[in-house]
């Protein structure tokens, strides 16, 4: 019995290391990296100015009142 705290606490500790990572390389490529793709492809069509003009047209600003 005697080191078996010390024995178990390095494959507990190694098999935490490894799942979290695992998790964590998971997320990042399942998640993350999607959502970046998904802003750059929103963005690079995006025109303010048409967006403006069609909630400015639904009547949803105060401040511009449609026309």
């Amino acid at each position: 019995m005697r080191g078996l705290l010390a024995r178990r606490m390095k494959f507990h500790l190694l098999g935490a290391f490894v799942v979290s990572m695992g998790c964590a390389a998971l997320y990042k490529f399942a998640v993350a990296e999607p959502r970046k793709q998904a802003y750059a492809d929103f963005y690079r069509s995006y025109d303010p100015m048409k967006d403006f003009e069609a909630m400015k047209a639904a009547g949803v600003l105060e401040s511009a009142p449609p026309k």
